[in-house]
């Protein structure tokens, strides 16, 4: 079987998402974003080891809040210490993954309702290939705007393109290049399949989800209680138009 490390970046700083606690820490239908997150991948067999990237000076408070449930529950998540961009807090756990491993995912914190059947087709297709991500393809029109003046100054074919996701997998020692060789590459670096593909390796896209979507502001928050919330049993009884009549 597969082996899978799973790096869980929850170190951001959430500034999009306003109020005082973070993102990843705020409770949804009672479990924090970030335990529904590790929980997707909490009792998969091919899944070996987690690593939960916080910021350093959120450590000592989560490990008082959280320490007990992670040990008795998840004897197999370790926790890391975050850097300043998300690509330190990345690399801050891949130097922690042991040989042994095949496969590294690296999955948003705020990303908590994906799919398992996502994570089995993205899981199952970096196996085969040796990269792949979760995405779906771009179903609106696409405006390039001039920064200054929000004046629209192209419409961009959205034919092949593709909104990406995560989780997004990759064979170990290619992940650990690419990683290794990041100081070579120019310009910002927005996300593992990025780096990846500036390495020269390659990344397959499979099919993700609606429902994968990033919690980045409160209205997201809201649309993920609303997906959390039971659904009231339909009447079994056909209602005809004249039962309330007196």
């Amino acid at each position: 079987m597969i082996r899978v490390a799973v790096i869980i970046p929850a170190a951001g700083s959430s500034t999009r998402f306003g109020g005082e606690v973070k993102k990843p820490f705020v409770v949804l239908d009672g479990k924090p974003v970030w335990h529904r997150a590790l929980d997707l991948f909490a009792r998969r067999p091919d899944v070996a080891k987690v690593y939960l990237v916080l910021s350093a000076d959120a450590l000592a408070e989560f490990r008082t809040r959280y320490g007990v449930m992670l040990g008795f529950t998840y004897e197999y998540v370790e926790l890391v210490a975050g850097g300043a961009e998300r690509f330190e807090s990345v690399a801050n756990a891949l130097a922690l993954v042991p040989e042994g491993i095949d496969l590294i995912a690296v999955h948003d914190a705020v990303r908590c309702l994906t799919p398992a059947t996502v994570i089995d087709a993205v899981f199952a297709t970096a196996a085969a290939h040796g990269g792949a991500v979760a995405a779906v393809p771009v179903a609106d029109t696409l405006k390039r705007v001039e920064a200054e003046s929000t004046r629209v100054v192209e419409t961009v074919p959205r034919g092949d393109l593709w909104q990406a996701q995560t989780p997004q997998v990759f064979r170990r020692d290619w992940l650990l290049d690419a990683y290794a060789r990041r100081a070579e590459f120019a310009g910002p670096i927005t996300d593992d399949a990025q780096l990846m593909e500036a390495a020269g390796y390659p990344v397959v896209v499979v099919p993700g989800s609606p429902a994968n979507f990033k919690i980045t502001t409160p209205a997201d928050f809201a649309l993920a209680e609303a997906l959390l919330r039971p659904v009231p049993p339909a009447d079994p009884k056909p209602r005809h138009p004249f039962d309330d009549a007196e």
